[in-house]
């Protein structure tokens, strides 16, 4: 973050200078009050007003115009980090494992976004001029800025206290409100099982609580806030009136002129604006920094990939050497010291119990996810460190849970991308649904509506494989391919399958069901993560299926 924050240092160095120009036009009102106190009414002199008068707009709009183009450069810089770090943290979020604790990463640049747009990052910059307006006081009399040091002091302190007492409970209202958060996205995402098993009081019941325990930490936070801002609001009105009783005192032993008492009087309040907007405005600040820390924290486990030499198009050898996977925070690898290699155009097929790791083992065959240990490699190259940009479109993957976007069939099977019409309808012919497509409304110009609502399972999972295909990819993994499909659909894999076979097209299969897997050259039995057996299908058929007449 802090790399990233320093190309907009720019923004922040011309904010400081107009908030330096800003604060120095600030003494301008107690300056004028001072000369019409101690000059123009002494002097009766309507010219003299005049031109104080004139002089004082002048600066005064300068001053204004100023304010507005600091405000305009901080709002750009917000919307320039915006869009910086948007497609950063959206691709950290995606390429986490578990990334339960970013997932709201995109509101946390949201957030800083909305920190700079507001008034909490003016007072920041404001906020160091306060010695500035201390010493000019003092200069004014020595008492005068006794009275005015110590109204600082005690307001820095209030302020300082306000960042003791109300930063963990304002952290624990964002924590517990992301929690509460992630529950309705979840259940948005199953309103179909919770409407259809009688769901929705458990599941309204298990929100209120979670909302509940939101609520209690925002009442904690509410009340410390408003005991600090209702504190510095008294303590700021308490030293200005000090200040005021102060400058009558040495007015009427004449050690200094009405026009110096009410100026300094003036000038106090002022240095004192931005720490009181601080303590009320602190709650923004402590979520813009523990935003700021979340990022940074997500940002620095997912640095940029260094760029680098341009590799050729992958053939399709693949080569998993001693893979080992865990999730953090549990003891047990899901993957533990995995071998096993393939050669260009040969094909694979996974098989073995539940959670005996296949999907894991999927998604670190495509680089989804790195291995904590051991390597996969695409011709010779690692897989998690080649580019995504440059690797992606020579991989086909279809996950076991699939996904589509809202937007066009076509859209969806060009990945989202540039559609090329005669791409996509090759690779729809190639996963035979190009037939199924052209029987939509709209044929490829469908809407599909988003997750792909507007499509049944099985016509999800048939444009997913043809979004597989898009591109001709040479390596192609195929979690569950035929997990939804009826009999026609489990009758155009098969012919998918065996038109990959004849293409020299590397692909791994990941299956239950045996009769995916009849054209496969080689079979692996995962079990608890390790490879129980690995070789000719054929030959571990045999051996997989013997136990099982022996029973019999």
């Amino acid at each position: 973050m802090r790399e990233l924050i320093a190309r907009f240092r720019p923004y922040f160095l011309y904010a400081g200078l107009f908030s330096l120009a800003i604060n120095l036009l600030l003494l301008v009102p107690p300056l004028y009050m001072l000369q019409v106190f101690d000059r123009v009414i002494t002097s009766r002199s309507e010219e003299t007003l005049i031109a104080l008068t004139a002089a004082a707009i002048a600066a005064l709009a300068t001053m204004a115009f100023l304010d507005v183009l600091r405000a305009r450069l901080l709002a750009a810089a917000g919307i320039a980090l915006d869009r910086k770090l948007g497609p950063r943290v959206l691709e950290g979020v995606l390429s986490r494992v578990n990334a339960t604790g970013f997932a709201n990463g995109l509101r946390d640049v949201s957030t800083l976004r909305s920190f700079l747009l507001g008034n909490g990052v003016l007072a920041i910059f404001d906020a160091p001029w306060l010695p500035v307006f201390l010493i000019i006081i003092f200069l004014f009399h020595p008492i005068l800025g006794i009275v005015a040091l110590t109204g600082g002091i005690a307001m820095c302190l209030l302020a300082w206290a306000n960042e003791r007492m109300a930063r963990q409970p304002l952290e624990r209202v964002q924590a517990e409100g992301r929690k509460a958060g992630r529950f309705i996205d979840s259940s948005m995402r199953n309103a179909e099982a919770i409407t259809a098993l009688g769901m929705l009081p458990a599941v309204a019941q298990r929100w209120a609580r979670m909302n509940d325990a939101a609520l209690r930490e925002q009442v904690q936070a509410s009340a410390v806030g408003g005991q600090f801002s209702g504190w510095t609001k008294f303590a700021r009105q308490f030293i200005q009136m000090a200040m005021l009783g102060a400058g009558a005192w040495l007015v009427i032993d004449q050690h200094v002129s009405a026009g110096v008492m009410i100026a300094s009087t003036i000038l106090l309040g002022r240095a004192l604006a931005p720490v009181e907007m601080l303590v009320a405005g602190w709650r923004s600040l402590v979520e813009a920094r523990a935003a700021w820390l979340r990022l940074d924290e997500l940002l620095t486990s997912n640095p940029p990939a260094e760029p680098g030499t341009e590799l050729p198009a992958p053939a399709g050898k693949l080569g998993v050497e001693r893979v080992v996977f865990g999730l953090q925070g549990h003891d047990r690898p899901i993957i533990r010291g995995v071998s096993f290699s393939l050669a260009p155009g040969e094909s694979l097929g996974i098989i073995g119990p539940s959670a005996s790791g296949k999907s894991t083992l999927a998604r670190l065959i495509v680089g989804v996810w790195k291995p904590v240990a051991g390597v996969v490699r695409l011709d010779g190259a690692d897989v998690a460190t080649w580019p995504r940009d440059k690797l992606a479109p020579h991989i086909g993957y279809l996950p076991q849970a699939v996904e589509l976007f809202a937007g066009t069939v076509a859209e969806n099977i060009a990945r989202l991308g540039e559609a090329d019409p005669a791409e996509v309808i090759r690779a729809a012919q190639r996963a035979h649904v190009h037939e199924l497509i052209l029987r939509l409304p709209k044929g490829y110009d469908s809407e599909i509506g988003e997750g792909g609502q507007a499509l049944s399972p099985g016509q999800r999972q048939r444009i997913a494989l043809a979004r597989a295909l898009y591109g001709n990819p040479r390596f192609i993994v195929l979690d569950e391919p035929n997990a939804n499909l009826d009999h026609d659909g489990d009758q155009a894999l098969m012919r998918t399958l065996n038109r990959l076979r004849e293409d020299g097209v590397t692909v791994v299969i990941i299956a239950h069901r045996p009769s995916v897997l009849a054209s496969v050259d080689k079979l692996l039995v995962l079990r608890d993560g390790a490879v129980e057996v690995f070789g000719p299908r054929n030959e571990i058929m045999t051996r997989v299926t013997r136990p099982v007449r022996e029973v019999a």
